[in-house]
């Protein structure tokens, strides 16, 4: 079944005009999620906004209004009017602002990814657009409005299809100079193992398709089983946490079993 297109927008850059089609590339296959029940009778309950400085009444969602704290509980009101004033106008337009080499673009800054397809006279350009960017190693880089928001987005061929990322701005990522690394060194003979470690399980290809979501489908399987009217029990026995063994030896006996490789827990000083 032909995917179904979520929106539709226009690409511009220079003078070109691609219309397009936008596509999930994805279907959401998040973890299982529970409701919460009244214990007493098994009805499913419902969350209120409650004020605590008014002896915690409830508050009805027509008594309720937006604000923005600017100091601790000290908050600047917005209604709706205004709220929809400051809103980003959404335009349909992907307007490309610069050409960048792809292999420069870290994957750090990816959030979303969508597929794009031409819309009815729009073949020509996007054939033309997805061809100049392969061949030249490229990716378009802009902005996109929508849902009241403004997003960067960068543009890259796929197997001639253009795939739309909509990636975070600079100051929403973190910088990895926060990440507290001790000083240490890498000693000789544990990386050369770990190299050989890393031939002996590599694949030339990725190939997502092996893997599944194993947790997903044994809470599905248990979901089932209680439908059924059977109780369920824990059959995972803990391993006693973490084991702090040699890495050097832990290198070898990977290499020497590596159906094994994720059996054993390393932390290593």
């Amino acid at each position: 079944m032909p995917a179904r297109a979520i929106g539709t927008a226009t690409i511009s850059f220079g003078l070109v005009s691609v219309p397009v089609n936008l596509y999930s590339s994805s279907e959401s296959r998040t973890s299982v999620s529970f409701n919460m029940l009244h214990k007493n009778c098994g009805s499913r309950l419902k969350q209120q906004y409650v004020c605590p400085k008014d002896n915690n009444e409830v508050v009805g969602r027509d008594q309720t209004v937006k604000g923005y704290e600017f100091a601790k509980e000290q908050y600047v009101v917005f209604t709706t009017e205004e709220l929809k004033a400051i809103e980003e106008k959404a335009t349909g337009a992907i307007d490309v602002v610069e050409f960048v080499p792809l292999a420069q673009v870290d994957r750090e800054y990816l959030e979303k990814v969508y597929y794009l397809g031409p819309d009815k006279g729009g073949e020509r350009a996007y054939r033309l657009l997805a061809a100049a960017l392969h061949d030249t190693g490229r990716a378009a880089l802009g902005q996109y409005a929508a849902r009241g928001q403004q997003h960067l987005v960068l543009l890259r061929p796929l197997n001639g299809v253009l795939v739309m990322e909509q990636l975070h701005y600079a100051d929403e990522v973190r910088s990895i100079t926060e990440v507290p690394i001790p000083d240490g060194e890498v000693k000789a003979q544990e990386l050369a193992l770990a190299k050989m470690l890393i031939a002996q399980g590599s694949n030339d290809a990725f190939e997502p398709q092996k893997y599944k979501d194993t947790v997903r489908e044994r809470v599905m399987d248990a979901i089932q089983r209680k439908i059924e009217g059977q109780d369920i029990t824990s059959d995972v026995t803990p391993d006693g946490g973490g084991k702090i063994i040699d890495l050097m030896e832990a290198l070898k006996a990977s290499l020497a079993a590596p159906g094994e490789m994720k059996s054993q827990e390393l932390r290593a000083s």
